[in-house]
């Protein structure tokens, strides 16, 4: 049986949901983002019991097939973003379309309705917390993030950072007085 759970966006989300299901005397077969693949089927009781205690961890189980195609869409969002190690050469909705085997415009549909957001938004919304992330590593230069990140110049990541942020990328290094935010939170 899968169950979809909302704010899975890490490895140690995953290995916290894995050892509560275990805890309750679940048998995960496999855990991934936003889902979990149990090998026994469940009682009404069992998911209230799994809802339970999962939500004293910040995860939420979704039952609504509108909100769990959302998560699905932030959670392929996020893995492009923060976990490919490539740079983001990818059309957006060829990427999400194939991905998830469904047509894009049902998918911004469904996004849109269900989050009160573009994916488009999100998206961007996610590259800038991740060009934040680069930017107080200091490891790279800002063209160096723009290139990972896909931005067309630095003009074009400096105008969309101050636009979602309020500063400018180097103004955020020299001050970093907005503070990053977690994934779940974007």
């Amino acid at each position: 049986m899968n169950l979809h759970i909302k704010n899975m966006v890490c490895n140690r989300c995953k290995m916290v949901v894995k050892a509560e299901l275990e805890k309750l005397g679940f048998k995960p077969l496999l855990v991934e983002l936003g889902e979990v693949t149990l090998a026994e089927n469940l009682t009404t009781d069992d998911k209230i019991k799994i809802a339970e205690q999962l939500t004293r961890f910040g995860f939420e189980l979704l039952e609504d097939k509108k909100t769990q195609t959302a998560e699905q869409i932030k959670t392929a969002l996020i893995n492009l973003v923060h976990y490919t190690k490539e740079p983001l050469k990818i059309n957006l909705s060829a990427y999400l379309s194939k991905h998830l085997k469904q047509e894009y415009t049902s998918l911004s549909s469904i996004f849109s309705e269900v989050e009160n957001q573009t994916i488009e938004k999100y998206f961007i919304a996610q590259k800038i917390e991740k060009a934040k992330e680069m930017l107080t590593y200091g490891e790279l230069t800002l063209s160096e993030i723009a290139y990972q990140l896909n931005y067309s110049s630095v003009a074009h990541l400096s105008a969309q950072f101050k636009k979602v942020i309020g500063i400018t990328p180097s103004a955020y290094k020299l001050t970093s007085t907005d503070s990053r935010k977690t994934l779940d939170d974007i």
